[in-house]
C-alpha cells in the first residue's frame, strides 16, 4: 500500500459509520480546532501582559526620573506586578488552562475518536473534500 492509499484510508469512514457519527466526529474536532486557536490567544494574552508589565516598569522609573515620585509609587504598588487573576500570574492562567482542561479535550477527543474510527480521522472534511473538489 502506497502512502497516497494509506493516507485515503486513514480519512475514510469506516464501514458501517453512519452519517450522525460522521458528523458528531467533526463536530468534536471542530471544536477541539477552536479551543488550539483559545489556547494560542491564551499565550497572547501571557506575553502582551508581559510585555505590558516591563512597560509599567519602565514608567514607574520615568515617573520618578520626572520628579512625580508619588505618583510612581502609586503605579508601583496597585499596577508593577500585581495578579491578573486573584493569586495568579498569566503563566499560571496559561498553566491551568494547559493542564485541566486543554490535556483532558485533547485526550477525550482521541478517546471518542479511537473507539468510533480508529486509526481515522477528519472524515467529515475528507468527505467534504470529495464533494467540492473541482475534477
Amino acid at each position: 500500500m502506497g502512502d497516497e492509499d494509506a493516507q485515503d484510508r486513514r480519512h475514510t469512514r469506516p464501514e458501517g459509520m453512519d452519517d450522525g457519527t460522521v458528523e458528531a466526529l467533526g463536530l468534536l474536532s471542530e471544536a477541539l480546532e477552536t479551543t488550539e486557536r483559545a489556547r494560542g490567544r491564551l499565550y497572547d494574552f501571557h506575553q502582551l501582559t508581559g510585555r505590558a508589565h516591563r512597560t509599567v516598569g519602565r514608567a514607574v522609573r520615568a515617573l520618578r526620573a520626572a520628579g512625580h515620585e508619588e505618583l510612581a509609587e502609586l503605579v508601583a504598588r496597585e499596577v508593577e506586578g500585581r495578579d491578573v487573576l486573584p493569586g495568579m500570574w498569566t503563566f499560571q492562567v496559561v498553566e491551568a488552562y494547559d493542564e485541566d482542561y486543554h490535556r483532558t479535550f485533547v485526550e477525550i477527543e482521541r478517546r471518542v475518536r479511537e473507539e468510533l474510527a480508529p486509526g481515522r480521522d477528519h472524515i467529515a472534511e475528507a468527505e467534504m473534500r470529495l464533494r467540492r473538489e473541482t475534477r
